[in-house]
């Protein structure tokens, strides 16, 4: 279930703080969950994926999605393994 439109997107404090101080800095942050902002435009954030932290540069095309969408947590190995099988001729 969506977030209730008259309540607005969800951006967390601290981003919001960081991003006010000014500065290139890269920002640091857990908050997978918080939504990106026409203010994030051009800024760099490292995303922390459950392992490493991940770094994403927020284009305009980003804005209105999630932060955590763009720092993947799962790695895909694949379905299964295609063996070859070398037949002996005899």
């Amino acid at each position: 279930m969506s977030r209730s439109s008259k309540k607005g997107p969800f951006i967390d404090q601290n981003i919001l703080d960081k991003i006010a101080k000014g500065g290139n800095q890269v920002i640091k942050t857990y908050a997978r969950h918080s939504s990106i902002a026409p203010e994030f435009i051009g800024r760099n954030f490292d995303v922390h994926n459950g392992k490493k932290f991940i770094n994403v540069y927020i284009t305009e095309d980003m804005v209105g999605h999630k932060l955590g969408e763009f720092s993947p947590s799962r790695t895909f190995k694949g379905h299964g393994r295609v063996v070859k099988r070398v037949i002996e001729k005899t």
